[in-house]
């Protein structure tokens, strides 16, 4: 199969192919046909599988075949992410497949300035892509209008829900269009997620490419047993002298990961960290650093699981391992993509072998345990030990509890408050992830 057999426009064909893309992946074979033809998508695969360009593709086929009104448009496609990372990436790839077509695209945050963003919808926008908290903002001082929407997208459902958005994204549904398209993708489909397209989208059609929680095939798992206290000594020996190409860093606490970096510097080792109580300069300039090779480590808490697009990633290390073993996969993600080989390896402390227990259980096989040598930790693993108690990591440690020990909400129905135009939930703990695709993506 090619893009051209799927019958998108002349336009989109001719940017497709100067950026090399010629046969769609699984996803975009699946989902784009059915969004042409006007359904509603419910679309789920694996990371780095195309996603963006699944829903992407077929959106501005749509648009294109309508000539735009003259003066400013309002937005005639609405695609809501988690996070400013994924706005941003979203929107840059909106950007250069429609690069032949006259459609202003625009994404709108938290973290940067309203004025510049009125500006543009002054100047009108054809292709909105927001952030729930910046866009309710738009929304309440009436700088944004969605009665001309034909198309939502919602990217990231999973976590969105995770970050506690469902009360914003009620409200934003309530100020579109009841005849429009709808799409739906997210990267695992969980019960809550299809009650939820139930509610608001039209007899659905499902792209379910890979089983749930599934991980590419393409990578190892092993894991180093070593005292807590010994974990930066043992991470450094692994940096300096097994590996010499970038790798991604796992921590649990932002404070954590900052001073993990800052060890890691002083040890001669290149490495900056990422995480949500950076600003969105910090952050943009840390990925940067980090794909040009500037620097070669990158430390991140889970904001970072699925907001990185690296090709040829050849290991993902776990310092910490996760709370919940869910997010294990979106951490491991980022290595193995599109058929390529990697690694995640694990730095697992005697308590955190509870832990390593739930990540064998969701991998349905046992993880490969290497002592290294001068490392061995003081007493074994023991993988029957009870759970770390949830509460004041940073890290959200369970999907029912808050990140204060507070009792939290039913997880589909409501969530915690938003803080307004950050793009992202209050509470301290809450992640705030992004993705990109490729192949395109």
């Amino acid at each position: 199969m090619t893009f051209e057999s799927l019958g998108l426009a002349p336009a989109l064909l001719r940017a497709l192919a100067e950026n090399n893309y010629t046969t769609p992946t699984p996803i975009q074979a699946e989902a784009i046909p059915l969004a042409l033809a006007g359904h509603d998508v419910l679309g789920g695969a694996q990371t780095g599988t195309g996603k963006t360009a699944a829903f992407g593709l077929p959106l501005l086929n749509r648009l294109a075949k309508q000539t735009p009104p003259s003066g400013p448009r309002k937005p005639r496609a609405l695609i809501l992410t988690p996070t400013r990372e994924l706005a941003l990436q979203v929107s840059e790839s909106l950007r250069a497949y429609a690069k032949h077509l006259r459609l202003n695209i625009t994404a709108i945050y938290g973290g940067a300035g309203m004025q510049p963003q009125i500006d543009n919808f002054r100047r009108g926008v054809d292709v909105l892509v927001a952030c729930p908290g910046r866009l309710i903002d738009h929304l309440e001082r009436g700088t944004a209008r969605l009665d001309n929407i034909e198309v939502l997208v919602l990217d990231e459902a999973d976590r969105m829900l995770d970050m506690g958005f469902l009360p914003a994204i009620k409200r934003v549904l309530g100020k579109l269009p009841a005849q429009r398209q709808t799409l739906l993708f997210s990267a695992t489909f969980e019960a809550q997620i299809k009650a939820l397209a139930l509610e608001f989208m039209r007899n659905p059609r499902q792209v379910q490419i890979a089983a749930q929680n599934t991980i590419a095939d393409t990578i190892a798992h092993r894991a180093h047993p070593v005292d807590a206290s010994r974990k930066r000594d043992l991470l450094t020996q692994i940096l300096t002298t097994r590996y010499t190409e970038q790798v991604l860093v796992f921590g649990k606490t932002k404070h954590g990961c900052n001073r993990l970096a800052e060890q890691l510097e002083a040890s001669g080792l290149k490495a900056v960290a990422i995480h949500g109580n950076k600003s969105q300069a910090q952050r943009t300039k840390a990925l940067i650093q980090f794909k040009t090779g500037k620097a070669r480590v990158l430390v991140a808490t889970d904001v970072a699981a699925r907001g990185l697009d690296i090709p040829n990633l050849p290991l993902v290390i776990n310092y910490d391992l996760p709370m919940v073993a869910e997010d294990y996969i979106h951490r491991i993600g980022r290595t193995g993509r599109n058929g390529a080989s990697g690694e995640a390896l694990s730095l697992v402390a005697p308590e955190e072998g509870g832990l390593l227990r739930q990540v064998q259980n969701m991998l349905k096989t046992s993880v490969e345990l290497v002592v290294v040598e001068g490392f061995a930790p003081s007493r074994p693993i023991q993988l029957n030990a009870p759970l770390p108690k949830p509460g004041g990591s940073g890290q959200r440690p369970s999907r029912g509890h808050r990140p204060h020990g507070k009792p939290a909400p039913r997880h589909a129905h409501a969530g915690p408050k938003q803080h307004r135009g950050n793009g992202r939930a209050a509470p301290a703990g809450a992640r705030r992830d992004g993705r990109t695709e490729r192949s395109p993506g």
